[in-house]
């Protein structure tokens, strides 16, 4: 069986004493590096300067409740979010954040229950990654047609190549440079002028 990379966490509160107590629940050689912020602030500048695979935030944040957080991290990253909240706004949060994928669990929390959520929420976070992943291959995959479109109607109306040709002609160049069809096709784009 292959070792598992680490997974890394940011945990989000405003108490310190919460904070920490996370932290310890998360064992070192799965969970690593972790880092912690205080407010919604601190965690969006760390999110910027470093991808983060799962997000903890323990409400409210001194500087907002932290559904808002919660719901940005979800929606713009790659990034599984564990919500906690008061029993009391529970239902009412839960309801809001779970079309974005926001795991929401009521606090206090027994340990047990958290740990579960944890590997929810790391098998989630594989499986958005690997979806990331096929998502950029495709979009590369697009770019590629574009510009091969591109050229070959570039070849078809300045040297009067047929659909048919214009795209053996790149396919050819690309084979015998050993290089991808997008280069060849930069290439007869950039010689255009186009």
């Amino acid at each position: 069986m292959t070792e598992k990379p680490p997974v890394s966490v940011l945990v989000v509160s405003g108490s310190p004493k919460d904070s920490a107590n996370l932290i310890d629940m998360l064992p070192p050689a799965q969970f690593s590096p972790v880092s912690s912020a205080s407010n919604a602030c601190e965690a969006k500048r760390k999110l910027l300067n470093t991808p983060f695979d799962i997000v903890i935030i323990n409400t409210p944040l001194k500087d907002e409740y932290g559904v808002e957080l919660a719901m940005e991290i979800a929606t713009t990253a790659a990034t599984a979010v564990l919500l906690f909240v008061r029993s009391d706004m529970y239902e009412q949060v839960s309801y809001k954040v779970e079309d974005c994928g926001v795991l929401t669990l009521q606090k206090p929390a027994p340990r047990q229950v958290i740990l579960q959520s944890l590997r929810i929420l790391v098998a989630l976070q594989a499986r958005l990654k690997a979806m990331q992943e096929k998502a950029s291959d495709l979009q590369s995959k697009m770019e590629e047609i574009r510009l091969v479109n591109r050229a070959k109607m570039l070849l078809m109306e300045k040297l009067k190549m047929t659909e048919a040709e214009a795209h053996r002609y790149i396919g050819k160049r690309a084979m015998d440079a050993c290089v991808k069809r997008a280069v060849i096709a930069e290439e007869i784009i950039r010689k255009s002028g186009d």
